[in-house]
């Protein structure tokens, strides 16, 4: 029985974590918020020490200190590229512990034979399986982002078949079990959830990886809560709630930003209409220039819309970027940055790399709010992005992204890209706005290539 004062710190632990989500969700206060959140999270982790009879305490303290260990390493190490990979691991991880503990408890009501409240067994079943989906999942989400596999679609024959007879399986493990605790069926069931994440993610390719991390964080939200209700934990359930329902609205409103549904997003490449990650560059001609050219072209313009994307990030160029904008608004030019819903690999991934290059939050226009604006601009200047400006969206239904949002880079005078080479974005397909008249690419880092262009436009 868990004692009156630590049930009220549970509550303030409950409470804290609400409080941390609302202060995520806006930029001045997300530092706040995730100080609030990592107070509850070592508050719930500590409350047990003080009143439960607890066994192994030194594995405990150890597991404790290898998890302390790996998340100081990986907060100070992993790069902000990497950040989606990171966020993929560690969901899975959650999802994993989850279904080992739903299992530990298996064994104890196994192992003690009481009677068990059989919606606690339909619980424990639903925690075993999705957590396992969400470990295994997230496993092949962080190899395809990290690009220890192909990101492309994997798919096989009889795919369908196999994921459906799965699914049946672990149905009828779970009604199996909640008649009759096993230990043994939990972890063929365990086993198969295994199965099932992997055979979940593989068809799954290009750009909409991130999504699907997004939606397997709801399932580790759910098994959380699920875990809650098992070991009577109201601190637990309420994480886990929160957890599962911010991260089904983030997946619903990133395959909104897509323009797809979230079923197209897991399916589609059953059907060719996933994003297909790596493509083949293409060797059709081009209008190209140098550094000069284009600091010529920014110079002169009144209205220039920046579009970032996760080449950017990859260059490591958004200080660069905004020393140049700095000195275009400085000489009268009027700038902003269009910030695509998925620009980046994850939603406000973007905002917050240009925020680490002390860009003003006021300059980070969402897309709803500039898409008309560019027709009117002079000059888009396209950094590292390519998808999120990509006309197929609207005017080809054969192309994976058709029906996308995308920023109306087409609709401006001039159209300047940043690119490494010719190949294709995250989706795989061309874009067509690399070959119209008004479009002028310039190859090389983007790093290197927007510091020739500032040092360009201080010699005019």
């Amino acid at each position: 029985m868990i004692p009156v004062w630590a049930q009220l710190l549970y509550l303030l632990g409950a409470v804290c974590f609400i409080l941390a989500l609302k202060g995520l969700s806006g930029p001045k206060t997300a530092r706040n918020g995730n100080l609030i959140g990592a107070f509850a999270a070592v508050l719930a982790c500590a409350l047990p020490f003080f009143y439960a009879d607890l066994d192994h305490i030194p594995l405990i303290l150890a597991a404790i200190a290898v998890g302390t260990i790996g998340g100081v390493y990986g907060a100070r190490t992993v790069q902000m590229t990497q950040m989606p990979q990171m966020v993929a691991l560690f969901n899975g991880v959650g999802g994993g512990a989850a279904a080992l503990v739903a299992l530990l408890e298996l064994h104890e009501i196994v192992e003690v034979g009481s009677h068990v409240e059989k919606f606690t067994l339909v619980a424990t079943a639903f925690t075993i399986f999705v957590g396992s989906v969400s470990f295994a999942g997230s496993i092949v989400t962080f190899a395809k982002l990290q690009e220890l596999m192909t990101s492309r679609p994997v798919i096989f024959p009889g795919l369908p078949i196999v994921f459906g007879g799965g699914l049946v399986a672990a149905v009828v493990l779970s009604v199996l079990e909640v008649r009759e605790p096993d230990l043994t069926l939990g972890i063929v069931l365990a086993l198969i959830g295994l199965l099932m994440g992997v055979l979940l993610v593989l068809p799954v390719g290009g750009a909409d990886v991130p999504i699907v991390i997004s939606l397997l964080n709801a399932f580790t939200g759910l098994t959380v809560a699920a875990g809650g209700y098992v070991l009577s934990n109201a601190l637990l359930l309420v994480a886990g709630t929160l957890v599962g329902a911010s991260g089904t609205f983030l997946t619903l409103l990133m395959a909104k930003a897509m323009g797809r549904s979230v079923a197209n997003i897991l399916f589609g490449a059953l059907k060719g209409g996933s994003t297909l990650g790596a493509g083949e560059a293409s060797d059709r001609p081009v209008k190209s220039a140098g550094p000069e050219d284009v600091a010529i072209m920014l110079a002169y313009a009144e209205r220039v819309i920046i579009v970032p994307g996760y080449g950017l990030a990859v260059a490591q160029a958004q200080h660069t970027l905004r020393e140049l904008v700095d000195l275009l608004t400085s000489r009268g030019a009027e700038v902003d940055y269009a910030i695509h819903p998925v620009a980046g690999r994850m939603p406000g991934h973007m905002n917050v790399l240009l925020a680490e290059a002390q860009v003003p939050y006021e300059q980070l226009i969402e897309m709803d709010d500039i898409n008309d604006e560019f027709k009117d601009a002079d000059v888009v200047l396209v950094v590292g992005a390519n998808d999120v400006v990509n006309p197929a969206a609207r005017n080809t239904p054969s192309a994976p992204i058709y029906g996308m949002p995308i920023l109306n880079a087409d609709h401006a005078k001039q159209v300047v890209f940043l690119k490494r080479s010719m190949r294709p974005g995250f989706a795989g397909i061309e874009n067509e706005l690399l070959f119209e008249p008004g479009t002028t690419l310039l190859f090389g880092d983007a790093k290197d290539s927007l510091g020739k262009v500032l040092s360009a436009v201080k010699g005019l």
